[in-house]
């Protein structure tokens, strides 16, 4: 029961994290037409909203990467595990996350933690004066990444366990996010 509602709470943050970085999307394609008419038809620009793109890119991408793990969204070689009975696939999902998904978030995590540390130190801004000075905030979303595939992860590792152990089973919809 304790492991159902812990894999709850952290399926339901990196939903809402997920849901809500995705309108940044939207921002993302505004804000990409607001700087072809700018230099198009003004013959104006600003690095301060090319900059902006880098930085919304990042958030979609490294933020929402739990939410696309939640969804099963990312690359996997699904020949033969589509087909497979649940605890082997719990089993699979279980070995996967202890033995690959762990150590390489806890690698990036370790590598990167100076950079973005270096970063906030400084309080690094942009190269070009009138750009974003606020580096360090681009730097960070490396460990919301980490953060977002961590937390993912060990949902995924309590739903593998609690079908190993009886407590849950695939649904329909789950099937494809396990």
């Amino acid at each position: 029961m304790i492991l159902a509602r812990i894999s709850s709470i952290i399926d339901l943050f990196n939903e809402q994290l997920g849901r809500a970085i995705s309108w940044m999307t939207l921002a993302l394609v505004v804000v990409q037409f607001a700087i072809v008419l700018f230099h198009y038809v003004f013959r104006e620009g600003s690095i301060f909203l090319q900059e902006s793109l880098l930085y919304m890119h990042s958030l979609i991408f490294l933020g929402a990467a739990g939410y696309t793990l939640l969804h099963n969204g990312h690359v996997r070689v699904d020949v033969f595990y589509r087909d497979l009975p649940e605890k082997i696939k719990a089993w699979i999902n279980l070995i996967g996350c202890l033995i690959f998904l762990f150590p390489v978030m806890g690698l990036i995590g370790w590598m990167s933690w100076p950079y973005v540390t270096d970063s906030w130190a400084a309080l690094e801004g942009s190269v070009e004066s009138s750009g974003i000075q606020a580096v360090y905030l681009l730097k960070s979303m490396i460990l919301l990444f980490v953060a977002g595939v961590v937390l993912q992860g060990l949902s995924l590792c309590l739903h593998s366990l609690m079908i190993l152990s009886g407590e849950e089973h695939f649904n329909e919809e789950e099937q494809d996010v396990l």
